[in-house]
């Protein structure tokens, strides 16, 4: 089964919520909070969605292994 496009997507999400991290340790300035409120709803599900990406690319190490396999 070809999930290229959801890891990609999955991906992405991982690395805006690295930038926002990388923004908060150097700056102290939340991008996400800046952009759609201080925990509204929006905010809310944009971090629900990083965080779930990031659970899943978790799933990339075990894929990047058997690559050279197949």
């Amino acid at each position: 089964m070809e999930s290229r496009g959801f890891d990609y997507t999955c991906l992405t999400l991982v690395i805006i919520g690295a930038v926002n991290w990388g923004l908060i340790g150097f700056f102290s300035f939340d991008l996400v909070a800046f952009l759609f409120g201080n925990m509204g709803w929006i905010s809310r599900i944009i971090y629900a969605l990083v965080g779930l990406a990031g659970l899943y690319m978790i799933s990339t190490y075990g894929r990047i292994g058997t690559m050279g396999r197949e």
